[in-house]
């Protein structure tokens, strides 16, 4: 039989089980060492365990868990400088597919690449052959769209239909950069 008492300086609840409150019979020494048949011997009392309290914040920070942390502190950041951040870690995994445009004086290269792999999925350049033969340019804007319809094309065939683009330090997307995405989108490919 259990008692069950509150204690007004602890306020918590307190079970005992006391031999007194039982029959003289039940007193006996049983016959079987099983857990069930001592246990009308045993004397447990909760009142001598303390439950931490607001006011003692010793015992009370053992039972604290502890959160992760999302980002680093300054201090940390100066403590390991080469740690890369959570979206440098993950951003790999969530868009896989990065677009790599590239203008130099005499033509216009743009490529499809795998982040985690570095493989190449799609590629067009206006120095390829079939194309340094037929455009009048290889730099203005109509090379551009071109170079444009090529990718979302050869991505297509692929079966990349999501590609990313990180425009560079101080890079505006207009002129023919811009011409290049919005040709990419209008033939189907999603910027995420």
């Amino acid at each position: 039989m259990a008692t069950t008492s509150l204690s007004s300086s602890v306020a918590s609840l307190c079970f005992s089980l006391s031999s007194e409150l039982l029959p003289s019979d039940c007193r006996e020494k049983p016959n079987s060492l099983s857990w069930s048949s001592s246990f009308p011997q045993l004397k447990l009392s909760a009142s001598s365990i303390s439950i931490p309290c607001p006011s003692n914040l010793s015992l009370r920070q053992k039972f604290v868990i502890e959160a992760a942390w999302t980002r680093r502190s300054r201090s940390e950041a100066a403590k390991r400088p080469n740690r890369k951040s959570w979206k440098q870690r993950t951003d790999m995994y969530l868009r896989p597919f990065l677009l790599n445009i590239f203008f130099s004086k005499r033509f216009i290269h743009a490529k499809v690449m795998h982040r985690g792999t570095s493989k190449v999925i799609s590629v067009a350049t206006t120095n390829a052959k079939d194309l340094r033969n037929t455009l009048p340019s290889l730099i203005d804007n109509n090379a551009a769209r071109v170079i444009g319809k090529l990718i979302a094309e050869r991505s297509k065939e692929a079966d990349v239909y999501a590609i990313a683009y990180e425009p560079g330090r101080n890079e505006r997307i207009e002129g023919r950069l811009g011409i290049i995405l919005d040709t990419i989108q209008e033939n189907g490919i999603i910027f995420v």
